[in-house]
């Protein structure tokens, strides 16, 4: 298993100590930097910048914004990020929420795993440089009945396969995220539901697509790449608290009551009740009284809290239960808070004796 780190979403007044996280993470040895986007900050931008800044670190978007690109934009973009770092882009991809693909983008969110899979095909047709064309149900190039013609992409990337990863949440989006991509974004991940909310789904799309067989349960050359909050302390349950408002965001306010990919995931690992509340108060505007109302086991399943030694441990099991890159969010208000929880990152790894 190797480690990521997880820069979130860039401004808030932490450009520089993003910036001092992600040269931390690269002297460290970790793997991977992902940089979120929703309606602030936008994600090539800030790859662009942390690339050219560190030597040997990957970055990748975690992620880009399937409503807020064209397929093609999206490719040149990837092709140019892969040819400034040198080769060391992934390209993560996810569909956003109703709220952000309406209301920023103006583009409905209608037929996502459709549109994903359409938007997939036609990035790989452009990134392997041979004339585009396709006639799908979302897009149609060249357009019938207009003046433009097949084209191919003019930048060379530095590899011929850039690394594709499909942020994943629900049943349907998980296997065919196993069946078209190289990797899987994941959030709330708890090694002890793994299997039945996460796993079987990936490996069911990796059997669809006739990779299924090999070593690694069925994923093997696939990426489980969950992004884990992280607080290094004595104390678990007053860690545990830190993460009770951003566990009550995304369970009770991410996407609507009818559509909420989040409160259904809390849902599969058991906590139905739980989750109904959450969301009420949230949606009530109560926010404290939806971050009261979540339970400490769930926050404690989808987080590393703790003494390193007990870290270490959770992510044995991370480890265990299939995860083959780490991406880490320490928490914290400080550049130091932060650099100490990467180190902190890395020694619990070595402990673990799953690196």
């Amino acid at each position: 298993m190797r480690l990521g780190i997880n820069l979130g979403y860039w401004g808030a007044g932490m450009d520089a100590d993003n910036l001092a996280v992600a040269q931390e993470a690269d002297r460290l040895g970790y793997s991977v930097c992902w940089a979120a986007e929703a309606y602030g900050s936008d994600a090539p931008t800030v790859l662009s910048w942390v690339a050219a800044q560190t030597e040997r670190i990957d970055v990748g978007s975690g992620i880009f914004q399937i409503p807020a690109r064209t397929p093609a934009m999206t490719a040149m973009t990837a092709a140019t990020l892969d040819t400034l770092s040198g080769g060391r882009f992934r390209l993560g991809l996810g569909v956003s929420g109703p709220q952000v693909s309406e209301g920023w983008y103006g583009v409905r969110f209608d037929k996502p795993l459709a549109r994903t899979r359409e938007y997939v095909d036609i990035i790989r047709k452009a990134m392997s440089r041979e004339r585009l064309s396709h006639q799908g149900e979302h897009w149609a190039l060249p357009l019938p009945d207009g003046p433009g013609k097949p084209i191919k992409l003019t930048v060379h990337p530095v590899r011929e396969e850039i690394p594709l990863y499909i942020a994943a949440i629900g049943p349907k989006n998980l296997e065919q995220t196993g069946e078209i991509a190289d990797g899987a974004l994941l959030i709330f991940f708890s090694p002890e539901h793994a299997e039945e909310t996460t796993l079987r789904h990936l490996r069911a799309g990796r059997e669809k697509a006739g990779k299924g067989t090999g070593d690694g349960g069925g994923l093997a050359g696939f990426d489980v790449c969950p992004t884990v909050p992280m607080a290094v302390g004595d104390d678990v349950h007053a860690l545990a608290d830190q993460f009770r408002p951003y566990t009550a965001l995304y369970v009770g306010g991410m996407g609507s009551r009818k559509q909420n990919f989040y409160n259904r995931l809390a849902q599969r690992m058991g906590y139905e009740k739980e989750a109904a509340v959450i969301q009420d108060k949230y949606l009530e505007r109560d926010k404290e009284g939806a971050a009261a109302a979540v339970p400490h086991e769930l926050i404690d399943s989808t987080t590393l809290l703790g003494s390193v030694d007990r870290i270490a441990d959770r992510m044995r099991a991370y480890a265990e239960a299939g995860v083959t890159t780490l991406s880490l969010a320490p928490a914290g208000f400080t550049r130091e808070e932060r650099i100490a929880g990467l180190r902190a990152g890395v020694e619990a790894l070595e402990r673990a004796g799953a690196a």
